[in-house]
């Protein structure tokens, strides 16, 4: 047996779910023109490499202090279901079904929250979810907390290394398949990485260490969707 560890954002799904979050949470009202270009411009920062994401994504769960917690669940399978459902890859879908019938074990690892990863999970029929989770107090309120390490960087390369020995096995035999060069702590430390329509960063580096760069393609409709989004 083996694990098959995957990336959502931009490997499984053909976007990036936090940004098509933003927009929707805007358009609806929850949060305010300032918030959402404060938020989008902590996205582009990060991919400038000028900060660090594990600042944003703690200073992103701070901001939820106070905030209770089932609407935002009851938000995000509305969004699930409206705009992210359509957006996975064929060649993803292709992949976690020839690791499935290796019997491998189905993994996913990713920094969006355990709200959007259960639901992709579920759908998947994967074995695991290793994510970002938000600390909730007993009144179903929201501390402002992660609920243990942040899932990003050497973050995930920590919880793949978890899950990995829980299981008893080794990470040379497990994959991991991600688009960015944040995730390179987890690709380093498996017996396969695979770049998925990388970054320019990762390409760069995964031709240059000689690992595998695939194309999983993209959904029918999926520019359509993400043009045709709703914005103020």
């Amino acid at each position: 047996m083996a694990i098959a560890f995957f990336d959502l954002d931009k490997t499984l799904l053909a976007v990036n779910s936090g940004s098509l979050w933003i927009r929707r949470e805007l358009a609806l009202g929850h949060i305010t023109r300032v918030q959402a270009m404060r938020a989008t411009l902590w996205l582009a920062r990060y991919h400038m490499g000028f900060v660090p994401m594990q600042d944003a994504l703690v200073q992103a769960m701070s901001h939820l202090q106070g905030t209770d917690e089932q609407p935002i669940r009851e938000r995000t399978i509305r969004f699930y279901e409206e705009l992210v459902r359509p957006q996975y890859r064929p060649g993803a879908l292709r992949a976690v079904e020839e690791h499935r019938a290796a019997g491998d074990r189905l993994v996913l690892l990713t920094s969006s929250s355990g709200y959007m990863a259960e639901l992709v999970a579920r759908d998947l029929t994967l074995d695991a979810v290793l994510c970002n989770r938000l600390e909730v107090d007993a009144a179903g309120v929201y501390t402002g907390r992660p609920l243990g390490e942040v899932c990003f960087g050497d973050g995930k390369r920590s919880y793949a290394q978890a899950y990995a020995s829980q299981a008893g096995v080794s990470l040379s035999a497990c994959a991991f398949y991600t688009d960015s060069y944040s995730d390179l702590p987890v690709m380093e430390v498996v017996g396969r990485p695979v770049a998925v329509h990388p970054d320019r960063r990762l390409r760069r580096e995964a031709l240059r260490r000689g690992w595998p760069v695939v194309d999983w393609g993209s959904p029918a409709g999926a520019r359509a969707v993400v043009l045709d989004f709703p914005s103020q």
